[in-house]
Order: C-alpha cells, then sequence, then structure tokens
C-alpha cells in the first residue's frame, strides 16, 4: 500500500501496442513506476493508492504464492469470493497472470473450485478446495476472527514470497479467464477489453455493479496506459447522494467521471 500526492494531469500515451495479457499490462505501467495507477475509495472513507510498481509488487507476490502454494496455471479454477474492492483487483489480476481461470462465485463454481479466495472463509468451511482468506480493510496484518484449519491468511502470506515471480506457467490465449454463470466465458486472450476511453487518462469506475465488468474496466484503462479511481458500492451510493462531494472527489483526484 502507497499514499502519494495526487498526480497532476498526465498527457497522451505515445502510440504502443496494446497489453493483451497481465503480464504485458504489468510491463507497461511500471514504465513510470512512481505514478497512481489504482486508487481505492472505501465505504467507510478509506483511501488507498497504488503506484504502477506498488501495484505490480502486490500482484507479482500473490503470483508466487498462487504458484507456489496451489500449483495454479491453466486449467486451475480459482473462485473468487470478494466484492469489488482493490484486494479483488489484485487477486484477479494475479490468478490470470498464472493462466487460470477466474470463476465469479454461484452455486456450480462451488464444486467445481480448486482455490477459494474469500472474505468469508467459515462459508466454505469443508470444502474440497484450498481456500484463501482475504480481509478487506487495507491495515490489516491478519485475517480478524477464527480461521477453520487449513485455511490459509492472505494478509500474512502473501507479504512471505518474492517480488519478483520466478517461475510463472504462461497462459493459453484460447482457454477461459473469466466465468460467471449466465455470462459468456472470456478467453485469456480477450480480456482486456476494447478501448472505452482516451490514452493516459485517469477515469473514475464505479463499484457497484459485477466484480467481472469491474475488474474487466480496470483492464481497460490500463491498458490504455491510464489510471483507475475505483469507487466501492456504498462510496458509488453515497458520491450519487451528494453532487458536492462528488465534485469535490473529481477535483482533488483529476479523473474523468463516467
Amino acid at each position: 500500500m502507497e499514499t502519494s500526492p495526487r498526480p497532476a494531469a498526465h498527457g497522451a500515451a505515445t502510440a504502443r501496442p496494446r497489453p493483451s495479457h497481465v503480464a504485458d499490462l504489468l510491463r507497461l505501467v511500471t514504465r513510470e513506476p512512481g505514478r497512481p495507477r489504482l486508487t481505492w475509495y472505501g465505504d467507510d472513507g478509506e483511501r488507498v493508492e497504488l503506484s504502477g510498481a506498488v501495484l505490480e509488487n502486490w500482484i507479482n507476490k500473490t503470483t508466487n504464492l498462487l504458484v507456489e502454494e496451489f500449483d495454479a496455471g491453466p486449467g486451475t479454477r480459482v473462485v473468487v469470493d470478494l466484492p469489488v474492492h482493490w484486494r479483488t483487483v489484485l487477486w484477479t489480476l494475479a490468478a490470470w497472470r498464472t493462466g487460470a481461470t477466474v470463476v465469479l462465485v454461484d452455486d456450480a463454481a462451488a464444486d467445481a473450485a480448486d482455490v477459494v479466495v474469500t472474505s468469508r472463509p467459515g462459508e466454505w468451511a469443508g470444502h474440497r478446495a484450498d481456500v484463501v482468506a482475504v480481509a478487506l480493510p487495507a491495515l490489516a496484518r491478519r485475517f480478524d476472527g477464527d480461521l477453520p484449519a487449513g485455511v490459509v491468511d492472505a494478509a500474512s502470506a502473501v507479504m512471505t514470497y518474492g517480488d519478483q515471480v520466478g517461475w510463472c506457467p504462461a497462459p493459453d490465449l484460447a482457454e477461459p479467464a473469466l466465468v460467471h454463470a449466465g455470462d459468456d466465458d472470456v478467453a485469456h486472450g480477450d480480456l482486456v477489453p476494447a478501448p472505452r476511453h482516451d490514452a493516459g487518462a485517469r477515469v473514475l469506475l464505479r463499484g457497484d455493479g459485477p466484480v467481472g465488468g469491474a475488474v474487466r474496466d480496470v483492464l481497460d484503462v490500463l491498458a490504455e496506459d491510464g489510471s483507475v479511481v475505483l469507487a466501492s458500492a456504498g462510496r458509488s451510493a453515497a458520491l450519487d447522494a451528494d453532487d458536492v462531494a462528488r465534485e469535490r472527489l473529481v477535483a482533488a483526484e483529476r479523473v474523468t467521471a463516467p
């Protein structure tokens, strides 16, 4: 986690190939390692800002945990049972970095899971999958509460892994990267959506929609060499109800409102 001064407006990015995979995306966002890339506003006023270098560091550590602890790779199904949140972005991108399939939680996913990443570990007690408990508060050093036997506490475990990715499987671009009941599967080769924002823009994204859509929106902005301000569901609703607060946030963060 890194807190830094608000960024100056960023000029248009020079033309370059659009990243098609997480590894390419991380190489892009670390060309300016100190520039903010992901800023989170939580329900309780929490603000977390990650520069390109810090974002890469978190994703690398999480990737190493998934590979070394759970042998994650193509064919591994990682259920993400988390709300829209900055930690959800990290875990999802790390899973995709390994070539795994991210499954957004539903009844069918429960039986097919290899790894479950959740803020509700008690709900997965006794499940055949490996379970990782994610504490959502920014400063959490451990999961707050009793953990079922065998559950990995992400808050402490991630920090024990290396800052650079060691060996990591290459993704199969034709294999599914994102699965959610009722929606078409998204292949690894199609993860980054078609551009919807100006190159280099700092964009305010709402967190009150589906998790998969929110994470792919983040990918879209970052792939255009941009920067994201992501507001939680509660914060998004509060901004809708308070025009002054919304205008203040937009001005302070120098973002393009959706």
